[in-house]
């Protein structure tokens, strides 16, 4: 069993920046892929960014050039970097794990998920 815990979001200004934060349990963190999602308010799920267990990254259309993913396997945390905020990124961001390692921009193709921290973006 992972459990997964985000930090990080809150209201912030259009061009500001927010790095959200997910610590992960277990002790095989650094085999896991990680991914970032969110959800708007009447929007399905969206893919935001996923990292492979060897530091592969690859990014949503919508923030490419904007959001950055990484990951400290000592910390066993994820980080999602959020830069040149828009409106259209005010979401519910969760972060999940896929423990084969290879990641997804399928929801499905992750076992685990957290509870999700919000983002507000206001203009």
């Amino acid at each position: 069993q992972v459990q997964l815990v985000e930090s990080g979001g809150g209201l912030v200004q259009t061009g500001g920046s927010l790095r959200l934060s997910c610590a992960a349990s277990g002790r095989t963190f650094s085999s896991y892929a990680m991914g970032w999602f969110r959800q708007a308010p009447g929007k399905e799920r969206e893919f935001v960014a996923v990292i492979t267990w060897n530091y592969k990254t690859y990014n949503g259309e919508s923030v490419k050039g904007r959001f950055t993913i990484s990951r400290d396997n000592a910390k066993n945390t994820v980080y999602l970097q959020m830069n040149s905020l828009k409106p259209e990124d005010t979401a519910d961001y969760y972060c999940a794990a896929d423990v084969s390692g290879v990641g997804s921009w399928s929801e499905s193709g992750y076992e685990y998920w957290g509870q999700g921290t919000q983002v507000t973006v206001s203009s």
